[in-house]
């Protein structure tokens, strides 16, 4: 890769791997979520948020490709996984289901401002990924609370962090 030593190049590619992963679960939380609500509005809501990560998803596995790395091996697992907690918590209740979208979102904004400090000063095209993906999340996050999200109770938001760091070790390598 042009510019990056092998070890940046690695490094680029485990972290493109991690939002990759980041981004076959966002589809299938959403879908969850979707399956869920009985409420028309909140289908094509949800449903038009995983299309929009749905880009996401395009440009982590386009520069996945660029930096001679490989998806996760366990995307299929990852994905049943996240449908199946979008689904639960969408049948927790709507307001319940968009602060779980909420949450999520404020947890990956931070995820991907953690990669903006760990990957290469000088791998400006896995910057400009990162940097859009956290504006999109962030901008999730605030029609999900402009919706009427509830706020999630301390011990689940420290549940979706740990599940969030499993999934993220597991995938750096995996």
């Amino acid at each position: 890769m042009p510019g990056l030593s092998e070890r940046e190049r690695k490094l680029s590619g485990a972290l493109m791997r991690v939002n990759h992963v980041g981004e076959v679960c966002a589809q299938a939380l959403y879908e969850g979520h979707a399956l869920a609500t009985k409420n028309p509005a909140l289908q094509r809501f949800f449903r038009a948020s995983a299309g929009e990560e749905a880009d996401h998803l395009a440009w982590t596995r386009e520069r996945l490709e660029q930096l001679r790395e490989r998806p996760s091996l366990l995307n299929p697992v990852w994905f049943a996984g996240a449908l199946g907690i979008g689904y639960l918590a969408g049948r927790l209740g709507d307001r319940t289901s968009l602060g779980f979208m909420r949450e999520t979102e404020r947890q990956v904004e931070a995820h991907l401002a953690a990669h903006m400090e760990r990957l290469p000063q000088h791998d400006e095209a896995s910057r400009a990924i990162v940097r859009a993906m956290k504006h999109d999340e962030a901008a999730h996050a605030q029609q999900a609370a402009l919706l009427g999200a509830r706020e999630l109770p301390s011990p689940v938001k420290l549940l979706m962090r740990g599940a969030a760091r499993l999934m993220t070790s597991t995938a750096h390598v995996l």
